[in-house]
């Protein structure tokens, strides 16, 4: 839980970037689905989502770089972390003026954050977003951002602390929200606020529980009916730049760009004549450049004479016509799995590997870019692990904008990704091959063995530093003081509701004696309960139970 702070100090800008994407996670879709100024590509929500994982990522790099010592880095360390992580990894308009926002703040914070430069950091935030757009519209995200800057500089700083002062921009901004159908035709015709809008509504909540350690007393509601069908159609997408013509331009562009000021400028001039919805976000040399155009190769070819561009991603924005492209036809399945031996057996099985190490789950660019290399029409992810749902489904949401059908399957836990791999047929039809899976891992109840680090409480007890904690289906449910005694208990209790087939996963250092010992403990307490033995490999946990 974050304390009380009269200043953003670095652990908080941590707490912040933690609860922002968890906040996004949860609102990403509802997000998207009111996505309709200009273009009704439903996006925003996973756009945001992505740039403020990038963020976070950064922030926690450089509190991993400290590791090694007793301190915490800076807030300046902090806040710049944050800013850049957001500009090199911003998506969409709506993610790109975000990356604007992160870094105006971070600009004023960097010499300070008490609850004055808090208030000093959200209007400097404003007014560099407003002037990244190159034709700013009113009723978006641009015009939130400017209303919590002005609520936060009516608040007196002197006794109110920070605090109060993001609790001022917070209900400054929801109330900007609920007004932007009535500024922008396009939002009152769909009967939705502005989905940019409200992602940043989002974010200002969570940087008011970072600071004050609760949320907002009243958190956001919106209508979450998807916005009527005849309002969205043929409206063009996802940024805060002018009223474009409904069959707007082919492709979004989006790319960094090093180069200097003035070449930007003159960048910003050719852009803003081959296409709309033009930002451009950055500075000190780093740009991120976003633009939708007709001519793709042209607003890449312009980057090229301003500067060096690298990370390119060129988007379809007309569905049509992506659909209409060439297709492969097989089918894969993309798995995240905790050691390289299960790596190995999913690779054996066909199945595309993403390695999550110790402490390091994979990002959602790391599951983009896996489903990419399966190369397939249709693609069934499996994440395996619970804390990876909103990245997950940000991966997918992002795929299914490429044109590949993406099925997400919520398994919690290798060995139900094991049981969903095990009935893949890639023969029948996509509905059925998910539906089968899905059943396969619903059945599967789950258990992982792990080392205490420290006494903590737990649901089966205080345990100890050094103790091994049984745990089922994610809850401890059994301490024990070596690990072939727990691991007996822990199959005891989960059979003890039934089951036909135990899968067990071996951690590297684990010898087979110990898969010996528990195949006859089954054998013998539980008639016609079969058990298979794999190894997981070098990152695995000690053991990996799964009760089909």
């Amino acid at each position: 839980m974050p304390q009380t702070a009269d200043d953003l100090d670095a652990v908080a800008v941590r707490t912040w970037c933690s609860l922002a994407l968890d906040a996004l996670g949860r609102e990403r879709e509802a997000i998207d689905a009111i996505n309709v100024y200009p273009v009704a590509d439903g996006d925003t929500g996973t756009n945001l989502y992505l740039t403020v994982e990038s963020a976070a990522a950064a922030v926690e790099a450089v509190f991993a770089a400290h590791e090694t010592g007793t301190s915490v880095p800076s807030t300046a360390d902090a806040v710049r972390a944050m800013a850049h992580g957001a500009l090199i990894g911003a998506r969409g308009n709506s993610g790109t003026i975000l990356a604007q926002l992160l870094r105006g703040m971070a600009e004023v914070l960097a010499e300070g954050a008490g609850a004055g430069r808090l208030s000093l950091a959200l209007t400097r935030a404003a007014a560099s977003a407003r002037e990244a757009v190159a034709h700013p519209v009113e009723g978006t995200v641009l015009t939130v951002a400017a209303a919590a800057a002005a609520a936060a500089a009516e608040r007196p700083a002197d006794g109110a602390g920070a605090p109060a002062v993001v609790r001022a921009a917070y209900e400054g901004a929801r109330t900007a929200l609920d007004a932007t159908p009535g500024q922008l035709a396009v939002l009152g015709r769909a009967g939705v606020v502005d989905a940019g809008g409200r992602g940043l509504v989002a974010v200002l909540g969570a940087l008011v529980e970072a600071v004050s350690g609760r949320a907002p007393e009243r958190a956001y509601e919106a209508p979450t009916a998807p916005p009527p069908a005849a309002a969205v159609a043929g409206v063009a997408g996802d940024c805060s730049a002018g009223d474009g013509p409904q069959d707007g331009p082919a492709f979004e562009v989006i790319y960094l760009l090093e180069a200097g000021d003035q070449a930007v400028e003159r960048l910003r001039t050719r852009l803003d004549g081959l296409g709309d919805s033009l930002v451009v976000v950055g500075g000190d040399g780093l740009w991120n450049v976003h633009v939708h155009v007709d001519d793709a190769g042209a607003a890449v070819e312009a980057g090229v004479e301003a500067g060096r561009p690298y990370r390119n991603r060129i988007t379809h924005l007309n569905a049509d016509r992506l659909h209409a492209r060439p297709e492969p036809a097989q089918r894969a399945v993309v798995v995240v799995v905790p050691g390289d031996g299960l790596g190995g057996l999913c690779a054996e099985a066909g199945a595309t590997t993403v390695l999550a190490r110790p402490g390091e789950p994979p990002a959602s660019g790391e599951l983009v870019d896996a489903i990419r290399r399966a190369h397939a029409r249709e693609v069934v992810l499996l994440p395996n692990d619970g804390d990876l749902r909103h990245t997950a489904a940000a991966a997918a949401e992002q795929a299914r904008a490429e044109g590949i059908r993406v099925a997400l399957i919520p398994t919690r836990a290798a060995v139900q990704g094991i049981a969903a791999l095990a009935v893949h047929e890639p023969d029948r039809s996509f509905d059925e091959d998910v539906v089968a899976m899905t059943a396969a891992a619903g059945a599967t109840r789950y258990a992982e063995l792990a080392v205490a680090e420290r006494q903590s409480w737990t649901m089966a007890g205080i345990c100890q530093a050094g103790d091994i904690l049984g745990l089922i289906d994610g809850d401890v449910a059994v301490i024990g003081e070596d690990v072939p005694e727990t691991a007996r208990k822990v199959l005891d209790r989960m059979l003890a509701a039934g089951g036909e087939l135990v899968t067990l996963v071996l951690g590297e250092d684990v010898p087979d004696t110990l898969a010996d010992r528990l195949e006859e403990h089954v054998r013998e307490g539980y008639l016609a309960v079969d058990t298979v033995v794999y190894r997981g490999g070098h990152q695995c946990a000690p053991l990996l139970i799964g009760v089909e």
